[in-house]
This record gives structure tokens, sequence and C-alpha cells, in this order.
């Protein structure tokens, strides 16, 4: 139950980080570049929409600019010269404020635009922050229109207006289309965009679409073109000496606007983050998307956030502790779904941020991947301080492979093969000599019986005095595990020969090993409390081990019945029958000796 709180909460607080990172706007700029990428798919133009360019070439021809109004005049009505073959709408993406040092080019143009009566010029607002009033209460408005900049009197007359304010992001993307501006003197001015278009559709007699909805005055921008994708190479110049037939234009929404490097109208857009897009290209893009009716509307922001967290939230708790394999396809499922929904939203006219969810995937992806390889190389350290000093190294390699399990509390039941092997005579022999030599000693049969063990991978179990314990076919289970348990007994009482003689030199006397070793059901697991646990076995089999070994004589292995059949023609032995008694067991249990064992 803790272990289930602490997931939880640990991805409660996953998610909440992830959530507060993007609620802030640390992720606005990547995530712009991400679904941008995935939203904005340039599409071919059906030439409706055409732009003529204040170009270099122009400039080259006729100076730097500001130019005399008489150009854009002699522009707008060539286009107008054959009644027949007139464009639907001329859009001309440029302020002309204030009267000129040539009131006749001012007059010419404001003549030339009344003559033509499909003519939108621009306008544009300065924004800015000031205090405002409302009623009695005063606030900081961050958006408000300084300044107000529109064509001169008689040309305003002679056109329609609309406003050509540009407004990117905060990254210097163009994402975003202002609908109106809130002009001082003239109340609600319609984007150029949005006037040209409803002026096609007039000339064309057909129902401009509905305006798209906003968010605080601005709409999500669906590009069709990047930079050069509306314009033909046709030059403001071009139209001023004749050089193109007006009929090219014909029924179309042309658009007149600077087209060169340093007129401060160059932009980035969400379709192409490299290349220049010209303000007038702007429109253009905006025009078509008016046409089409296609804008779709940027789900809201908190509803997004919440999903972030929901989505984080349930991801972390299925990462914490789980494999490989099921995080990966969590993590793609994820991932992968998220931008999936986001396209399917996109078509459907949602925007979502494409980028919030897969990127929080991601990183808890590897962060489970990381947590749960420190874990594993944690419980893998843990395995070897349980077992490592008493399991021979070939079992704990297959241990390894159990990582938490062979740590949890409580036993199951299994066959072992137990040995119990005593010293025979220390007692006596410690009376007479000093400490460090008994421990000397000790340590030298202990260490003996300890090599025998490992030497035939079995578990050391535990030291009781001059007592060893060990046992066979756990934790893992073991092929032909009674005869390993009985090669140890052998190797045990072989061994004790050369000590033996060893102490007999040194301290004239000597001592033996009494072994016991029996076969059956015991209870092997970790025994104890959680803070301290033993991994042993318990049960009738040891118990009937412990007792063989007690009354076997030193350089002796008793066995029990069990063990003898399982060895069958590999051991020579010799059975004692029941004349010793074993505590516990009933008459009749058959002790025999272990005398040869064939290698």
């Amino acid at each position: 139950m803790q272990q289930l709180i602490r997931r939880i909460l640990t991805a409660l607080l996953a998610a909440a980080v992830f959530t507060i990172i993007a609620a802030i706007g640390i992720l606005e700029v990547p995530d712009g570049v991400v679904s941008d990428a995935c939203y904005q798919q340039e599409q071919a133009t059906d030439g409706t929409v055409v732009v003529v360019g204040m170009d270099e070439r122009a400039i080259d021809e006729l100076g730097p600019m500001p130019w005399n109004r008489s150009v854009m005049a002699d522009a707008i009505s060539y286009l107008n010269s054959d009644p027949e073959n007139r464009p639907a709408v001329i859009a001309v993406d440029t302020l002309y404020v204030g009267e000129s040092a040539d009131p006749a080019a001012d007059a010419y143009l404001a003549a030339a635009c009344a003559n033509g009566g499909n003519v939108v010029v621009g306008a544009a607002a300065t924004y800015g922050s000031a205090i405002v009033q409302t009623g009695e209460d005063f606030h900081l408005d961050t958006r408000s229109v300084l300044a107000w900049d529109e064509p001169y009197e008689a040309l305003y007359e002679a056109a329609d207006i609309g406003h050509i304010n540009a407004m990117p992001d905060g990254d210097g993307i163009i994402r975003h289309g202002l609908l109106s501006v809130e002009s001082p003197e003239r109340g609600t001015v319609l984007s150029m965009a949005r006037v040209a278009y409803e002026k096609y559709c007039e000339t064309q007699g057909i129902t401009p679409k509905p305006v798209p909805d906003t968010i605080g005055g601005f709409f999500y921008i669906p590009f069709t073109a990047r930079g050069g994708g509306y314009y033909d190479n046709v030059s403001i110049i071009d139209l001023v000496y004749g050089e193109v037939d007006p009929s090219y234009f014909a029924g179309k929404i042309v658009l007149i606007g600077p087209y060169a490097a340093g007129m401060q109208d160059e932009y980035r857009t969400s379709l192409d983050h490299a290349v220049t897009t010209y303000g007038v290209e702007i429109q253009a893009n905006i025009i078509d998307a008016f046409r089409a009716g296609f804008f779709p509307k940027e789900a809201g922001r908190k509803l997004q956030l919440l999903l972030l967290f929901v989505i984080s939230f349930l991801l972390a708790l299925f990462l914490v502790e789980r494999k490989i394999w099921p995080s990966v396809a969590a993590w793609l499922i994820a991932a992968g779904g998220w931008i999936l929904l986001c396209l399917g939203c996109y078509r459907a006219g949602i925007v979502l941020h494409v980028l919030w969810v897969p990127l929080a995937a991601t990183i808890l992806f590897i962060a489970a991947v990381a947590y749960n390889y420190i874990r594993s190389l944690v419980e893998k350290r843990r395995v070897e301080n349980t077992f490592g000093h008493y399991v021979d190294p070939a079992v704990m390699k297959e241990l390894m492979s159990g990582g938490r399990a062979a740590l949890e509390l409580g036993g199951k039941l299994t066959n072992i093969a137990v040995l119990f092997v005593d010293v025979r005579g220390f007692t006596t022999m410690s009376e007479s000599l000093d400490p460090p030599t008994v421990v000397e000693i000790i340590n030298r049969y202990l260490t003996l019986t300890t090599d025998c063990i490992m030497k035939n991978h079995g578990t050391l179990d535990k030291f009781v005095g001059d007592c060893t314990m060990a046992f066979w076919n756990a934790p893992v289970e073991q092929e032909d595990p009674v005869y390993l348990a009985c090669c140890a007994a052998m190797d045990m009482v072989e061994g004790s020969k050369a000590v033996g003689e060893e102490l007999m030199q040194r301290f004239g006397r000597t001592v033996d090993f009494g072994i016991g070793v029996n076969w059956g059901p015991a209870v092997v697991g970790n025994i104890g409390a959680p803070r301290r646990m033993d991994y042993t076995a318990i049960g009738d089999t040891v118990n009937t081990a412990a007792r063989l070994e007690a009354n076997a004589p030193g350089a002796t292995v008793f066995i029990s019945r069990a063990v003898a059949d399982i060895l069958g023609d590999r051991a020579k032995t010799t059975s004692l029958g029941d004349t010793i008694k074993l505590k516990g067991k009933a008459e009749g249990f058959e002790i025999l000796t272990l005398d040869e064992l064939k290698r």
C-alpha cells in the first residue's frame, strides 16, 4: 500500500512539474516549431490572388522609396484600363499618410482609385501600453492604440480602407492575423485581407464566408504558400510601362506591396521559418484562407494544461517499475497517439499544442528507464549483499535474474538436501588453548567447510559456533542436489585429515567432523522481520539432518534412507538400521553411513 501511495505521489509530482513548465511558457518557442511543422503544409495556389512587387527592378528604375504617388496611380489606372478585363480587387499594401509635396500626384492617385471603384488601401495602428479609464476605474491596457495612420482625406474618400498590421508571436513568427482594429477616429476597421475578400465576393456575386472566431482579436492563419508563392515576377514598373497585358489580371485579386529587402516588411511565417515572406504575401495567404473558410481555432489553454496533467500522471504511474518493452509501447502510444490526435483535431478545426505531451512522455520514459536501471543495480547489490557470502557464484548468477522477488519476506515449500557438520572434540581442545588460537583453529575449519560447500554449488545457511549448515536445490533448483551435498560431505571428511595432522603437530591434539545429510521438504526463504531477516530453511527435514550430524562420530557421514535411495549405486553405504534413536523420530527410522562416493 505504501509503495502504491509513493508511486501515485511521484506521478502527481511529475505531472505537476510538466504542467507548470507548459503554463509559464517555457515550451512556447519549441512547441511553435513542432506545431508549425505538423500543421502547416504548402499547397498550390489557384491564381486568383496575385502579387505585384514594389521590387528591386522598380527601385533601380525609379530610385529609392518613397516614390511619387503618381507611380501607384499609373499602376492602378493601367490595371483598370480595360473595363472588360480588369481586376476584381486591387489592394495596395502600403501607407499614404498625409498630403505629399506634390498635390497633383495626390489628386491623381485619389482619382485613379475613385474611377476604378475596386481599390483597397492600407491604414495602420501603433500599439502600446496606456492607462485607460472605465467609469471611475483605471487599468493598464497593454494593447492600446497609441497612434492611427490612415490615408489622406481624398484617398480615404476614394477607396476602401483596411488595416495592414502584422503582429508576430513572441518568437517572431507570424501565426495569427488581426481581424480588426479599433481606431480612435474610425471605430472598427477590418483587415485589408478581409476588406479585399468581401469586395471580391461582391464583384463575383457570392456571399462572403463568416469571419473566423478570434481570441483577443486574433485568429490562426492556415498558410497556403511560402514566400514567392503568389509572386510571378511582375513588378510595379511593368504596370507603369505597360509591359504586362492587363487581361492577365482580369477577375483576380491583385495585391501591390513592398517586395524587396530593407523595406521593413519582411517576416517569417509558420509555414517556413527560414524563407522571408513579405507583408503583401501574408495578406495574400489570409485572403485565400478567407476564401477557403477554414480557420482552425486554438483549444482553450486551461483544457490543454488539464490534458497534459492527466496524461503525464497516468503515464508516469504506468512507467514506474515497468519493464522496457511495455515502457516503449506506452511511450509510443502516448507520443504518437497525441500527434495523430493533433492532426485529426486540426482537420476538424481545433489547434492543440503538439509538443507538450510527446515531450513529457519522452522525458518520463527516459526518466523511468534510468530509474528502473538504477533500481535494478540497487536490487542487484542487495541480492549480492544478501547471498553473495554464502551462495556459490554459479547459483548467484541464476539468482540474479530473480531480482527483488528473492528479497521478499516469506518462503516456499520445496525439496532440499540439508547438510550439518560439526567439529568433534573442539570444546575439549579449546579449554587448553588461548583465545586467539581457538579463533584461528575454528576459522580454519569453517573455511574448509565453506570451500567444500561452495565448490559443490551449495547455499551456506549459517554458522552456529563450530557447526555449519548448508542446503542444496534452493534458492534455485539444481540437478542432482543430493549428490552435490554428499560430495561436499566427503570433501569435508577428506579435507579435515590434513588440518587434523597440522593440529596434531602444533598442539598434540586433533579433531574430526561429524556430518549429517538428509533430503526432503522444507520451507525455504527469507524468514524473520522486515528489518532483520535470514535466508534459511526450516522444517522436519532440517531438524532430522541436524540430529543425524549430532549422532555422527568423528570422520563419519550419516545419511537418511531417502538420501541413500537417490544416490543408488553411486555410493557405498552401511545401514545402521534403527539402532540409533533420533529425537523426535518414530521407531524404525533408518540411518546409514556414507562410506564411499563415486565421482
